[in-house]
């Protein structure tokens, strides 16, 4: 996952875009309700870990999101994938780090919007911490804030609270090799590593309905589905 944007005011459903970055190579599942052990729990599915970068909870509302940060790029060998960090934080809110030995994993930021919270953890590959944030739309990335991406975009989606004007944002960027862009293409020799997902979430206690993309700069192609 590399661009988060979560609009959380209390009492309203929760907004947010998920734009995830990736090899392209690397395969994964559209979301769909992948796994026994954490049923009603909505999310893609990485199919190298079998864990995942975005998942949301059915009953509760909540949807927890994971990003790469740049601090400590490999884990350690043995470490649990980051992908399961998404899936502890929407079962177990804030306790999710009694579930899990994280010492050991590359660098992440996690996010957890629930009806009624909006909290961040950061690790950097030593030290883990969390903020309780105020209502209203904050974006998230893989680059933090030096990589202008919140300068850029920001405003524009707190300017908005509609899911068809969220896309529209998207739709409106073509892939860039650019930190800053949107959404971006980065080759690296015979690899490619670019904005491979788009996800619009909309969510409230007991009602979930997601819209993803594939190719989410092209304004098409967008599937919807709802879960109740």
């Amino acid at each position: 996952m590399c661009t988060v944007v979560v609009q959380w005011e209390p009492d309203h459903p929760l907004l947010i875009l998920a734009l995830r970055d990736e090899l392209t190579g690397r395969p994964f599942d559209d979301p769909d309700e992948w796994w026994p052990d954490y049923p009603a729990v909505v999310g893609g599915r990485d199919r190298s870990a079998g864990g995942s970068w975005c998942v949301s909870d059915i009953a509760s509302g909540a949807t927890a999101l994971v990003l790469n940060r740049p601090q400590r790029r490999v884990a350690e060998p043995g470490a649990p994938s980051r992908g399961v960090l998404p899936l502890l934080a929407a079962a177990h809110g804030a306790e999710w780090p009694e579930y899990v030995d994280y010492q050991g994993m590359a660098s992440f930021a996690l996010v957890l919007a629930a009806p009624d919270s909006h909290t961040e953890w950061h690790f950097d590959g030593t030290h883990l911490t969390s903020a309780a944030l105020e209502p209203g739309t904050r974006m998230v990335t893989s680059g933090g804030a030096e990589d202008g991406k919140a300068a850029r975009f920001l405003e524009a989606f707190a300017s908005h609270a509609d899911p068809d004007e969220w896309r529209a944002i998207v739709a409106r960027q073509q892939p860039q090799d650019d930190p800053a862009a949107l959404v971006v293409r980065h080759e690296l020799g015979d690899l490619v590593y670019a904005t491979v997902f788009g996800q619009v979430i909309e969510s409230s206690p007991g009602a979930l309905e997601l819209s993803w993309s594939r190719t989410p700069w092209t304004g098409e192609q967008w599937a919807t589905r709802r879960w109740v």
